[in-house]
């Protein structure tokens, strides 16, 4: 077992001979392939509109993790019944000199299915799962056991929209969890809609959009700008909906 660190320095997608079909038509596929994505800390944040190419692009970082693309904890055999997605299968890590791995280290949560994970994983008994079915609790309640139980220590944490189920105190709590997780040695890399988990302190934040990914800050982010504008006049908004 490694417990010195965990640290990938890069991503990158060896080109696929179909490279004119969906996904590789996706600008920040092209520019993947094309230049790769360095992280410059330990925590990435990768903000965009619907549709950009986030949640495609952290899938494909989880599933050559070796995760299952439904969601799961790392370090094990791929366990999915489906075949891993074309980006997953060529996808490849830039590892840093801490890169290290423990067993069972690491974890990929997928909005859409992270209950149905929850739910099947206390009920096989599985470690750091917590004790309540996810049929008993609410989605931020499963969310929060996940994180209490299985965000800790060196590895890998992918999560793609996590702040779905959460509330504002709940998205706070995720903060907190994903700074505990790097000051354990784990790397965290988010995909969000969140200006909270955005401004995660120290967290590098990469702009998704039509023309690709670029490094922004958080004052800079357009949906920053558009909460900040609706919390202080939100009819300015909402009159465009009549």
């Amino acid at each position: 077992m490694i417990v010195d660190g965990f640290r990938v320095d890069g991503a990158r997608l060896d080109e696929d001979a179909r490279s004119g079909e969906w996904p590789w038509t996706v600008p920040a596929v092209a520019q993947l392939t094309r230049d790769g994505m360095r992280f410059r800390a330990p925590i990435t944040v990768l903000v965009g509109e619907n549709g950009a190419g986030k949640s495609t692009l952290v899938e494909a970082m989880a599933e050559s993790y070796g995760v299952d693309v439904r969601g799961g904890h790392g370090a094990r055999r791929y366990a999915s019944a489906l075949p891993k997605g074309s980006l997953g299968e060529r996808l490849r890590f830039d590892r840093g000199p801490l890169y290290g791995m423990a067993r069972g280290a690491g974890y990929f949560l997928r909005a859409e299915t992270a209950m149905g994970v929850l739910e099947y994983m206390t009920g096989a008994g599985v470690d750091g799962y917590g004790d309540e079915s996810a049929a008993e609790i609410s989605h931020g309640e499963g969310f929060l056991q996940l994180f209490r139980g299985r965000f800790d220590g060196p590895g890998l944490y992918v999560l793609d929209e996590p702040e779905s189920a959460l509330s504002f105190t709940s998205s706070l709590a995720l903060v907190s969890t994903l700074l505990t997780v790097t000051s354990e040695r784990g790397q965290v890399i988010c995909a969000t809609h969140s200006p909270i988990i955005a401004a995660t302190p120290g967290a590098d934040i990469i702009q998704v959009d039509a023309h690709g990914f670029h490094r922004t800050s958080w004052d800079d982010l357009e949906m920053v700008g558009h909460w900040q504008r609706f919390l202080r006049s939100p009819e300015q908004y909402l009159r465009h909906l009549r």
